[in-house]
């Protein structure tokens, strides 16, 4: 079968994969479209530390295809977004709602793939850069046939980090204020989610001027190239700033726009060692700055949220896909990506 594997130097589509059939609590996916993330990237320019070689792709959805003994929530035939959480569902963190702070569910990367006899590593316990995938059960999670699998995909990763990070982290209540630094796929999310929540002022900032319509369409009220005239739309200060490039002096930034009692979310991916600094006397009128993983989500239970919330129009899916490419196309939908020419560019099987 086909799939996109990086070998530790370089990144090639291969026709020539296998995967393992599903055992006790797994489910065989057959992946019908996968979201071309950041994340994705970051594993082979070294940002995200992870074992080559491997299997990439992280934002997915599709058929089941097989189930394991136990599994019975979903059963062939049922169309499921891949969520990257292989949470144990039993530890003190699971048990508190808390899934993504498993640590069974981090830095335990599986090998259920295989080219020629040579074992494949498992990226984000998902790979759904491939035409079929094994996943947990808690993984697959079951959605309405109605709404299309191309635009499914996108709520397993960017859907839940960026709408996740308004609802669940920020928990950003009505008619408060909102500032965005980036309006890449998470941003729009973000975005929308503060929409979703009832922000009444929610400012959009990329230093790309072509990104002001979609902005405003998820959510924007008003929309920057740069961080300078924030204060002149809100001159106390935002309720809550999200950092979605991964840029430490975006993450100083953060900080620095925040009003009293204000949030700053870090949600962009930074280099491992990567430092960034703030005036800590800022802090004192009860500002905070948050880490934020997956938009703390709990996938089986905000995916269905979020489809409900399609099926109302509420939230923008079939929007965020700017061009699908055959997986074949794959060097193609990074070069557009990295040009900023897609919200979210999704690969077809």
């Amino acid at each position: 079968m086909r799939g996109v594997v990086f070998d530790g130097k370089q990144v090639r589509v291969v026709d020539d994969l296998e995967v393992r059939d599903p055992g006790p609590g797994e489910v065989l996916v057959g992946v019908a479209a996968a979201g071309l993330c950041h994340s994705d990237l970051s594993v082979v320019d070294g940002t995200i530390p992870f074992p080559p070689p491997v299997v990439l792709g992280h934002e997915g959805a599709g058929v089941v295809e097989a189930v394991g003994p136990g599994v019975t929530h979903v059963a062939p035939g049922d169309h499921v977004a891949l969520s990257t959480l292989a949470n144990c569902g039993a530890c003190a963190d699971c048990d508190r709602g808390r899934p993504t702070m498993c640590r069974k569910a981090i830095g335990m990367p599986g090998q259920p793939f295989s080219r020629a006899g040579t074992p494949l590593f498992q990226f984000a316990s998902n790979s759904a850069f491939a035409e079929r995938t094994v996943v947990k059960a808690v993984q697959a999670v079951r959605i309405p046939d109605t709404v299309p699998l191309t635009s499914a995909a996108l709520m397993g990763c960017g859907v839940l980090t960026g709408v996740g990070a308004v609802l669940n982290r920020a928990k950003v209540d009505r008619g408060e204020s909102v500032v965005v630094l980036g309006t890449g796929g998470i941003g729009l999310n973000v975005l929308q989610g503060a929409r979703i929540a009832g922000a009444t002022t929610i400012v959009a900032v990329d230093t790309n001027p072509a990104k002001e319509g979609p902005a405003r369409q998820f959510g924007a009220t008003h929309f920057l190239t740069s961080t300078d005239a924030v204060r002149e739309i809100l001159p106390t200060g935002a309720d809550h700033v999200f950092e979605c490039v991964g840029h430490t002096a975006l993450v100083r930034a953060a900080v620095d726009l925040l009003d009293r009692h204000g949030q700053a979310i870090l949600l962009g991916m930074t280099a491992p060692k990567a430092e960034a600094t703030f005036l800590p006397a800022a802090m004192f009128l009860d500002k905070s700055i948050l880490g934020c993983r997956y938009g703390s989500s709990r996938p089986q239970k905000d995916i269905a949220l979020y489809a409900e919330l399609y099926g109302t129009g509420r939230l923008l899916l079939d929007e965020l896909v700017t061009t699908t490419y055959p997986v074949e196309d794959f060097a193609r939908a990074v070069e557009d990506m990295e040009q900023g020419k897609v919200a979210r560019g999704v690969l077809i099987f």
